[in-house]
């Protein structure tokens, strides 16, 4: 299982579908065939286990599939993996995280009532490596990060608007990162008419005060969205159809509309009035927050009035982490549900 671990670390870690692998042995566990899941359309990682074996000219009838995922029991853009397995002639499945997604879940059932001996036996690296869909699956939206770069006093732009650059250049090449790893990046009407951000992932970070000026663009890039009602016709975001306008105030309702487009992972970048929406709606999972050292005094928050009156309501993050970057520091922390 640790092996199908590594293969599926190979697998796109964004897109509508988690990463998976799979390894075949025989009774003796040697190894067979090995696959893994390489994004939305391709083959399924017991569909690339099963190729691979007989790639090369090897028998699996009787053999024992390890598979970091439940094995889909529907048709999706390729066929259900538990008929493939079932005739291929695979007799025991061990799969190390039972798949939460409502319409494909059922798997481990489907295979033993053909027969299979198909058991549930969990992994914590597998488990982690999809962290983020499961709970997408589960709660039936999108996974929510919130992002913001601040300086120690909590402020996000000065009195006069200006906010390029609280935070160096490390910390900015680490938000392109993250970037890259999410399917969508959400900021308000007021953040595209002010700062008329691209929204781009980037192999490199930007010089002071141009947000296109150095790197390029990685493959992936993530849909763009604007909350809002206010119009934002000719900013950048809008140079070509990767980018939607979501009409409304409703933190929930953009999640809606995400979900329907199988977006998995969500990136709430602000400003404030659209952070504090999400946060307010207790619609955040993470938080990432980029501190700079140092101080305005005045101006923009990171976040707004929650309706928070006394610390025993204090929304309070958990598992939380920190990193150094330069000479700034990024604080990551989940936000426990029902909080």
């Amino acid at each position: 299982m640790a092996r199908a671990v590594a293969l599926a670390e190979r697998g796109v870690g964004h897109g509508p579908n988690p990463r998976v692998g799979c390894v075949i042995t025989d009774h003796l566990g040697v190894v067979l065939g090995e696959g893994w899941h390489r994004g939305a359309g391709t083959v399924h990682a017991e569909v690339a286990a099963l190729a691979d074996a007989r790639g090369h000219g090897r028998d699996v009838g009787g053999a024992v599939a390890f598979v970091t995922l439940e094995p889909c029991s529907h048709t999706g853009r390729t066929g259900p993996c538990t008929q493939a397995l079932i005739e291929a002639g695979i007799t025991a499945v061990r799969y190390a995280v039972e798949d939460p997604n409502p319409t494909a879940a059922g798997g481990g059932k489907v295979l033993r009532d053909a027969g299979v001996d198909a058991v549930f036996v969990p992994h914590e690296g597998a488990a982690e490596l999809n962290v983020r869909w499961l709970v997408a699956m589960r709660i039936g939206r999108p996974y929510v990060i919130a992002k913001w770069a601040a300086t120690l006093d909590g402020r996000t732009a000065a009195v006069d608007g200006t906010s390029f650059w609280i935070t160096g250049e490390e910390s900015r090449a680490h938000a392109h990162v993250v970037r890259g790893q999410v399917d969508a990046i959400v900021v308000g009407t007021g953040t595209v008419a002010i700062d008329d951000p691209s929204l781009s992932a980037r192999a490199g970070s930007e010089s002071a005060g141009s947000e296109s000026a150095r790197g390029d663009e990685t493959g992936h890039q993530p849909l763009r969205v604007v909350m809002g009602l206010r119009d934002t016709g000719g900013k950048r975001v809008w140079r070509d159809g990767n980018a939607i306008a979501a009409r409304t105030h409703d933190p929930a309702a953009v999640l809606a509309d995400l979900h329907r487009r199988q977006v998995r992972v969500v990136l709430v970048e602000g400003g404030s009035t659209v952070t504090t929406a999400f946060l307010a709606a207790g619609l955040v999972d993470e938080i990432h927050a980029y501190i700079a050292p140092a101080i305005l005094g005045a101006g923009t928050s990171a976040v707004g009035d929650l309706g928070i009156t006394a610390m025993s309501g204090a929304l309070r993050g958990t598992d939380a982490s920190s990193l150094r970057l330069g000479a700034d520091t990024l604080v990551i922390a989940h936000v426990a549900e029902g909080n």
